[in-house]
């Protein structure tokens, strides 16, 4: 049950996110984005009732966040955790930003006039998709380093030197700029029971801090600030596939700009279905050694990823052929391995991700194409290479997913 999310200084900052999610200036900018978003949603029924929880998400999310951006105390935080309990005490989740249940997201705040260095140890097995991504203000990418690249000591250690000069004869670096403000890692766990995300620690180089450390107001303030600009981030992301036609995948996200990974291709979608329909999404690796299809609800979350198929990734998939896989989304169980729940809800958000291409680029057969049928229509429908299951078989599938995630919020 190694966890290397579960630091002394995670554990600072939850504590401390607990107290601005407490503060009556905070929990008056809760409700008035809640009114606010509510009204500008106008989600259905189900939607409206994951916002009770999915919200509470957002929320802390937004203040963890932002507690870790002063660029002269930097740590290595971790975001978008799931809803876990910190000495007895329950802490909220922190998902947002249509996350990725595969991936340890970590941040740590820079300033591209400083000098730091970022240590850590590899676990094994080795990841099989690491990036440290240096952004600027508006999560746009000024540098980023594959993980896999790392030069590495024989104990599977390594440093990486962060500053706005060239390499030189410094194994690994990543070049910092005056626009550069935040780091934004991503450990994808593509096996979630055997592999663990790697070990982290930053140093800010050069001595003592030269400016003082916020105060407790400043930080309620910058927490106000975030959640504020978060739930609109939200709105405009979902705009790209809300205002497209359902059920189609044709709308592929700019990489370089929004936080989206340059190294990884995606493709975003909306479903809306009636009870009796179902979404079949036949998929194209195109040579990708890494891909994932999530679920995200409109309030910018995952929905149940740890007892619920609600997300499936390459390992966790049945391929229909070497380079294919066939998923399908429906309200109810279609008795197939690679079913997306939409955990109760007919609607819902897509992001398909492609990563690892052997030359860096898609191959033939990549992409992604859907259709609606009707749900007693599936048997017919599906390719008769599609894994079918009994309740049974599923009900194991489920035990096994969340024996396999639980160890990210073990303390």
């Amino acid at each position: 049950m190694n966890n290397p999310i579960a630091t002394e200084e995670q554990a600072r900052f939850e504590r401390e996110a607990l107290k601005v999610l407490a503060d009556p200036r905070m929990q008056s900018t809760i409700e008035d984005r809640r009114a606010y978003w509510l009204e500008k949603a106008q989600p259905g029924d189900a939607m409206r009732k994951a916002f009770e929880s999915k919200y509470d998400e957002v929320v802390f999310g937004a203040i963890i966040w932002s507690l870790n951006s002063d660029p002269q105390r930097p740590a290595v935080v971790t975001i978008s955790r799931i809803p876990h309990q910190l000495g007895g005490v329950d802490v909220p989740g922190s998902r947002w930003g249509l996350d990725n249940p595969d991936s340890v997201y970590r941040v740590i705040p820079i300033s591209g006039a400083e000098r730091y260095v970022i240590t850590g140890k590899v676990p094994d097995p080795r990841l099989t998709e690491n990036y440290f991504t240096l952004w600027n203000a508006h999560m746009g990418t000024v540098d980023v380093l594959d993980g896999k690249s790392l030069v590495l000591d024989d104990e599977g250690r390594f440093e990486i030197f962060v500053d706005s000069d060239d390499k030189g004869d410094r194994a690994n670096h990543i070049k910092s700029s005056p626009e550069a403000v935040e780091f934004y890692i991503r450990d994808v766990i593509a096996d979630w029971a055997n592999e663990r995300p790697n070990e982290l620690a930053i140093k800010r180089l050069g001595g003592a801090p030269t400016t003082p450390e916020r105060t407790f107001d400043q930080k309620v303030a910058d927490a106000q600030a975030m959640l504020i600009k978060n739930v609109d981030n939200t709105m405009r992301w979902n705009a790209q596939a809300m205002d497209k036609a359902a059920n189609a995948f044709d709308f592929t996200i700019d990489r370089d700009s929004d936080g989206a990974l340059r190294n990884q291709l995606y493709i975003m979608s909306h479903f809306d279905l009636k009870e009796d329909e179902a979404l079949i999404i036949e998929v194209g690796l195109g040579g990708a050694d890494y891909f994932l299809a999530p679920i995200t609800n409109i309030w910018g979350t995952t929905n149940d990823i740890v007892h619920r198929t609600s997300s499936l990734n390459l390992t966790q998939s049945h391929r229909t052929t070497p380079n294919t896989l066939t998923y399908v989304v429906s309200v109810r169980d279609p008795g197939i391995w690679n079913w997306l729940d939409p955990c109760d809800m007919p609607q819902g958000l897509l992001t398909l991700r492609w990563a690892e291409f052997e030359d860096g680029r898609p191959g033939r057969g990549f992409g992604a194409q859907s259709r609606v049928v009707p749900f007693n229509s599936l048997d017919h429908e599906l390719p008769e290479s599609v894994r079918r299951v009994t309740p049974e078989e599923r009900r194991k599938q489920q035990e096994e997913r969340a024996k396999s995630y639980l160890w990210r919020i073990a303390e």
